[in-house]
């Protein structure tokens, strides 16, 4: 609900009318699946108003029935991955074992030194990101079948929703073109255009501008289930994601040569894994991912799961210990 009501306040403020421009094929256009589709497509995917949106090329089968039967399996593949990890982060970071933080838990051993405790933490980070995306792309395939087959809608309009997020060689490319691009147009309406153009940074302002109004959109959606959760975890977490892109933009200027192949690829994932623990932190302190998957039921690969991640966690801390 919040959602739609910034994007109303948005839609007020248009220069132009919202026009649709991809429709199903050979259906009269309709102003109630219009309005649908307006409050329900958070890319803006075949309206007007995403101008600029990267769209990931299509690499499933453009058969109708294989797609369908492709998607089915992708939402039942990328649901048990979201399982599995969930499961391992949550034996790892159980909630209430923290009573600082009965209701949620902590990704930051306090056990552990400095180094180890960070080390510990940006992997189960890297863990948590890998998670929020199966979760996120086992939903988005479930409404594409539902969308497909309940409203007859076409392939075109259900285009990939991630862009093979693990590939990302630079910041720019993870943000810009790898990660979802649901968020995109709130971000630079609310964030990235007002301080680009009330400022004399231009792009430094935009970008700092679109990742600080990510971070209060994150913010909202954490206070909703904990008033209690601190909004610097969000802002310094995305603030130094705007500041990994502009070293990406600085780094171009001074050498003419743009962050990229391996040595990228470890640059990004190093950032994200360490700045991203931070993100991670906020949503896991409100106990969001303290609930039961459907792995849970599969009692075997539970107990496999758990016990693979005590014997690893087991392992790291008595590595510690004897360091």
């Amino acid at each position: 609900m919040f959602i739609i009501v910034i994007r109303t306040f948005e839609w007020t403020l248009a220069k132009e009318p919202l026009v649709r421009h991809l429709r199903p094929a050979n259906r009269a256009p309709s102003t109630l699946m219009d309005t649908l589709d307006l409050i329900s497509n958070l890319r803006g995917h075949g309206w007007n108003w995403s101008c600029g949106l990267y769209v990931p090329r299509e690499t499933r089968l453009t058969r109708r029935t294989l797609f369908l039967v492709h998607t089915c399996l992708s939402t039942i593949a990328h649901a048990s991955l979201f399982g599995i990890l969930h499961r391992a982060i949550l034996t790892c970071c159980p909630v209430g074992a923290i009573a600082a933080i009965p209701d949620g838990s902590t990704l930051f051993d306090p056990t552990l030194p400095f180094l180890a405790r960070y080390l510990r933490s940006s992997i189960l980070t890297l863990c948590a990101g890998f998670m929020s995306y199966a979760m996120l792309q086992a939903a988005y395939d479930a409404c594409t079948v539902l969308a497909l087959v309940v409203l007859g809608q076409d392939l075109a309009q259900w285009p990939p929703a991630f862009d093979a997020p693990w590939r990302a060689t630079s910041l720019s490319v993870f943000w810009s073109r790898r990660w979802h691009q649901w968020g995109r147009q709130i971000f630079l309406v609310f964030g990235g255009y007002p301080l680009a153009a009330v400022t004399v940074f231009g792009r430094p302002g935009m970008v700092i501008g679109a990742f600080m109004a990510s971070a209060a959109l994150h913010d909202v959606m954490i206070l909703s289930l904990d008033s209690r959760i601190e909004m610097w975890w969000m802002v310094v977490g995305f603030g130094m994601m705007a500041l990994g892109v502009l070293a990406e933009d600085a780094f171009r200027e001074v050498t003419g040569w743009r962050v990229g192949g391996v040595i990228g690829w470890i640059w990004t994932m190093t950032w994200l894994a360490l700045w991203g623990s931070l993100i991670m932190e906020g949503f896991w302190r409100t106990g969001i991912f303290g609930y039961g998957t459907l792995i849970d039921w599969a009692s075997p690969v539970r107990v496999l799961v758990e016990r693979l991640v005590v014997d690893f966690d087991g392992w790291f801390h008595a590595i510690q210990r004897e360091g």
